[in-house]
């Protein structure tokens, strides 16, 4: 379908207003530049999924509680799936007798921590302004941040949602075989994946065109205000972790390294679709909890990332 629009697009391009080319053409090259990364992460999150045997995981944790959360918040480095499909895999964690601090320690390090949001965000950025960098501490601090706190709660098990054990069921073998699974599990998650990234190559136009660029820049080159719209637009969009840094690229002319950054911390971890994910299995006192956590956090980032850009 791709290809059919780029070769499409051509002859009526001409016909379309001067705005509305600009922003068309900037929506298609973010998602031609998104999707090979994209084709990836879903290669290895089926190797991850099919592949591994179960038990494989637990053999390799440390027995103290502090070490194992350190540990867990690495693991998005060997499982390398997006926010979407890190949800399913961290209800299985629980169910095997991960406690609930250490799975949201997985979950809120693994969309920024996996090698495939690594490469994008370096192929979008490289080493400018450290927002690579900042991405990364970032991401793991906060994430160890959550499961310090949570691990301090009385009832851990009181975290978790009513309907949680009514609607989390453990993967169940598709029949015939691990190629049957890869081959069902690679629609899945393309079509998890794609609409975000067709939305979000369409916002990433839209935004740039229809915005009167006197306001971005008048937003954007404010220290404090630039980091509360990219967070406030990071919760909304809604954007995959493995192609959100394609999208804040095209912010980065006009809006500052430390908003940059806030936005590349909250998407991934607090945005609506998230959100409506993490509902299924935690409290909405937890939702809160982490929302607060995460946007004070990202914010205090984005401020010190200002300061010494």
């Amino acid at each position: 379908m791709l290809f059919a629009v780029v070769a499409v697009v051509p002859g009526w391009l001409p016909s379309l207003p001067t705005r509305a080319q600009d922003g068309l053409t900037l929506a298609i090259s973010v998602l031609i530049e998104s999707l090979p990364f994209v084709a990836l992460g879903v290669v290895l999150s089926i190797i991850v999924q099919v592949w591994i045997p179960p038990g494989a995981i637990e053999r390799w944790m440390p027995r103290r509680a502090w070490a194992r959360r350190a540990v867990m918040s690495l693991l998005g480095m060997v499982v390398p799936v997006c926010e979407c499909g890190n949800v399913p895999f961290a209800r299985g964690l629980l169910m095997r007798g991960f406690s609930v601090p250490e799975t949201l320690t997985f979950l809120i390090a693994a969309p920024i921590v996996n090698p495939i949001v690594i490469i994008t965000t370096h192929q979008a950025f490289g080493f400018s302004d450290g927002i690579l960098i900042a991405r990364l501490v970032g991401g793991y601090a906060i994430a160890n941040l959550i499961g310090w706190l949570y691990s301090r709660h009385p009832d851990p098990d009181g975290l978790l949602a009513d309907r949680f054990r009514e609607t989390c069921e453990l993967v169940v073998d598709e029949p015939g075989g691990r190629g049957r699974r890869s081959l069902v599990q690679f629609v899945i998650e393309l079509r998890a994946v794609m609409p975000a990234l067709v939305i979000g190559s369409a916002l990433a136009g839209a935004v740039q065109v229809l915005v009167p660029r006197d306001t971005l820049l008048a937003i954007g080159s404010s220290p404090v205000l630039s980091i509360v719209a990219m967070i406030a637009l990071a919760m909304i969009v809604s954007i995959c972790s493995n192609v959100d840094a394609f999208f804040a690229l095209s912010f980065a002319s006009t809006f500052t390294p430390g908003s940059i950054v806030a936005f590349l911390l909250v998407g991934p971890l607090v945005d609506v679709k998230m959100l409506a994910l993490l509902r299924t299995t935690f409290t909405t006192r937890v939702l809160v909890g982490i929302v607060v956590t995460v946007i004070l956090s990202a914010f205090t980032i984005g401020v010190g990332v200002n300061l010494l850009a």
